[in-house]
């Protein structure tokens, strides 16, 4: 093989592979709306999310695998644990935990935010996200 034969092959894989990468960009990005449903967020949803940026739980807990590992995934968390649980969590933060070192701060969360973020728990957890992240509990 010589050094033209070698370009020409080299330039026209890169064109083969952006034209596939390009056309699965697109795909992807239209079937966004269908599996987000962004159409039914509602404002509880919104508010819902606006409590979850508020207290920055992102620092601690991930969504769709997304943000810090000190504590449970939650886009998922109403399938695993059930609503109740989930809302007991919420009420009760000063006492629930994990062992000794791992509680939950107290963010004095009322009741409208406290069925916001079960809207948005559930909403969440709606999502197709194709199985991930992974159910690692079990």
């Amino acid at each position: 093989m010589n050094k033209a034969s070698a370009r020409n092959m080299f330039i026209g894989a890169t064109v083969i592979v952006s034209a596939i990468f390009l056309y699965m960009t697109v795909l992807s990005i239209k079937s966004f709306p269908a599996r987000a449903h962004t159409g039914k967020i509602t404002e509880e949803v919104a508010w819902g999310k606006k409590v979850w940026e508020k207290h920055a739980c992102i620092d601690c807990h991930t969504l769709l695998g997304e943000g810090a590992y000190y504590a449970p995934e939650l886009s998922n968390v109403i399938k695993r644990r059930g609503e109740d649980y989930v809302r007991v969590v919420l009420e009760t933060t000063a006492v629930q935990g994990w062992g000794a070192t791992r509680r939950m701060p107290q963010f004095d969360l009322s009741k409208k935010d406290i069925n916001s973020l079960v809207e948005f728990f559930k909403w969440m957890g709606k999502i197709e996200t194709s199985n991930w992240p992974p159910n690692i509990e079990g």
